[in-house]
């Protein structure tokens, strides 16, 4: 099996140790371990109370019953049995495609969006067509391109809700079209949906709450701010979980007691999370527009309040040497655009801290102007 390196990956495993200023990353400020415990009100000892009676065998193999039940609040109509916790969401991304596609499937791709969405598919030997984001329409695809692409054997089309890097959300309207295409074929439809737009969350829809054949993706990486602890989740209607199992037991047997236990913890204590992100994103995407107005080599097509944003830098070198040559000299850090295929851009992760946005904004502004003014 033949597979391209992970572009953003292979760019962070080799810089982001580097940084003094990270505004790469497109998690939502990691909380620390005394933050998370404090969500208790109590230095953590609600949590500690379950975890000291817990031995650290296998526990649950799926995700113990409290996981799948917060997990399934989730969303408006899911039997938590049908929720299977996974390594992360790159864990569930890699089951329901390794799942779902055989040589010769077609598949449907957004394109660009997050790699795995569309060169696991590729590996395993599927003919996979990129749906083109643009940016003149704000990042969406087009519906038309859409009809034209899809064929009467399409097995599958990838989205990435709100999309990685440049937060766009796909809105109710927007998806409704996409499943009345995908039944008209008969298609399973795939959203990785570990970004939450958090100025107005209920206006987000899952693909699981529109389409009996959709799959939806996530984590606690993101909109939770607990990379660390390596779980997520795939959702689905009961036939797909069934066949999920078989191939979830080829690839893990669980995520850890330990990990379930905080994963619970987080999740029966989200509105607080929620709340906390909630205010640092809104305050730092107002750092964001301030720096753009101001700053006349950067534009960008603001995300929905999701913690990636993708600007367009007026520079006239390679993009990739840029990032480079920024972070060695100014110690920032950004993901370079070609990493996803379109360069000129940069993933920008305005959601790190206050004082870390602004020194990186700061700092990047320094450079390009002492660069090229």
């Amino acid at each position: 099996m033949e597979i391209n390196a992970f572009g953003v990956e292979e760019w962070l495993n080799v810089w982001e140790k580097s940084a003094t200023y990270d505004i790469a990353q497109s998690t939502i400020s990691s909380m620390t371990m005394d933050e998370i415990l404090n969500l208790d009100g109590n230095q953590g000892e609600e949590f500690y109370k379950l975890l000291n009676s817990q031995k650290m065998n296998y526990g649950w193999i799926e995700g113990s019953p409290e996981f799948k039940t917060e997990v399934a609040k989730l969303y408006k109509n899911i039997d938590p049995d049908n929720v299977l916790q996974t390594n992360g969401a790159t864990g569930a991304n890699h089951l329901a495609l390794y799942a779902l596609v055989n040589p010769g499937d077609h598949v449907i791709a957004e394109y660009p969006s997050y790699q795995q969405l569309y060169d696991i598919p590729k590996s395993l030997g599927a003919d996979v067509d990129f749906w083109q984001i643009h940016e003149e329409d704000n990042w969406y695809p087009s519906i038309d391109e859409l009809k034209q692409l899809v064929r009467p054997d399409t097995k599958l089309i990838c989205l990435n809700n709100a999309n990685n890097p440049t937060g766009t959300i796909l809105d109710r309207e927007f998806l409704e079209q996409v499943v009345e295409i995908a039944k008209e074929v008969d298609a399973y439809i795939l959203v990785d949906e570990v970004y939450l737009p958090l100025d107005n969350p209920d206006k987000f829809v899952s693909i699981v709450d529109l389409y009996d054949k959709g799959i939806a993706t996530n984590s606690l990486s993101k909109t939770y701010s607990v990379p660390g602890v390596r779980v997520g989740w795939v959702v689905s209607n009961s036939e797909l979980a069934d066949i999920f199992r078989k191939y979830r037991d080829y690839t893990m047997i669980c995520c850890g007691v330990f990990n379930d236990m905080l994963a619970v913890y987080v999740l029966r204590h989200r509105q607080q999370v929620l709340k906390r992100n909630r205010q640092l994103v809104l305050n730092n995407l107002e750092i964001l527009k301030n720096w753009i107005d101001n700053e006349p080599r950067a534009s960008v097509i603001l995300p929905q309040a999701v913690s990636t944003s993708f600007p367009k830098l007026d520079i006239p070198e390679d993009i990739e040497e840029f990032c480079i040559k920024l972070l060695e000299e100014k110690g920032v850090l950004l993901v370079p655009g070609n990493r996803f295929d379109i360069p000129g851009h940069v993933r920008l992760g305005y959601c790190a801290s206050e004082e870390t946005l602004k020194n990186g904004l700061t700092k990047l502004s320094e450079f390009m102007h002492e660069q090229y003014d």
